[in-house]
């Protein structure tokens, strides 16, 4: 059978946990009843990530991609692409079982309605950088593109493959935080759009890969990119 949908999990550095979140992740799809493919992509981890992932090397339905470290960001791009000629949906989400499978059926359930289902996580604490820097994210992609979207950021979210497929090809390599100008082209392209509220859990294993200082310099630099990116004009 086809797959339906084509999951999209960037990872880096998760080896305590990542068993874990792609069986669960499967197990879910199974008990939906979904024909799916993941695409697990490592993101040059330095721990033991990649021998953790050989767990799945016998299941054709988890294609684990171990590539040189290029950021989240640009892991994320380099799966959209693989994943939009795979299956009428993409689903993303990260590998730090912050958001957990278990809230998915309530966006797929829904998804007929709907070209895009973006997660808005529920529950989520964060320090006031973090919280400033999510207020100019969602700033930027509503004067850019228009407002719809409401967490433009968030790796949850589930989205038509045959209105995403254009956008990742537009997306220029090496963009920091696709998912922010993704979020704005679905909002600027008339997209059906709905906005799930989805409980976020604290991460408790892994590395968080940018900190203090480096949180701001990426942030302007997403900022810089989101604000000059073209697109289709």
């Amino acid at each position: 059978m086809d797959p339906q949908l084509a999951l999209v999990m960037p990872v880096y550095n998760e080896e305590e946990i990542i068993v874990h979140v792609v069986q669960s992740w499967r197990d879910e799809f199974d008990r939906l009843g979904i024909a799916f493919l993941m695409i697990v992509l490592n993101d040059g981890s330095t721990d033991g990530t990649q021998t953790q992932l050989e767990t799945f090397h016998a299941d054709a339905r988890i294609r684990v991609v171990n590539k040189p470290n290029s950021g989240h960001g640009p892991t994320i791009l380099t799966g959209y692409r693989q994943a939009v000629d795979i299956a009428a949906w993409v689903f993303q989400t990260d590998s730090d079982n912050e958001m957990r499978p278990e809230h998915f059926g309530t966006l797929w359930q829904q998804r007929e309605e709907y070209d895009g289902l973006f997660g808005i996580r529920q529950g989520r604490t964060a320090g006031m950088g973090r919280r400033a820097i999510t207020a100019v994210s969602k700033g930027t992609v509503a004067l850019r593109f228009g407002r719809g979207v409401v967490d433009v950021n968030v790796p949850y979210r589930l989205m038509r493959s045959e209105i995403l497929r254009p956008i990742v090809q537009r997306i220029p390599e090496g963009t920091f935080a696709p998912n922010v100008i993704i979020s704005g082209e679905f909002n600027r392209s008339g997209a059906r759009i709905v906005n799930v509220p989805v409980p976020y859990e604290g991460r408790t294993t892994g590395t968080v890969s940018i900190v203090k200082w480096r949180l701001w310099k990426a942030a302007m630099r997403s900022f810089w990119q989101t604000l000059t990116y073209r697109g289709r004009g």
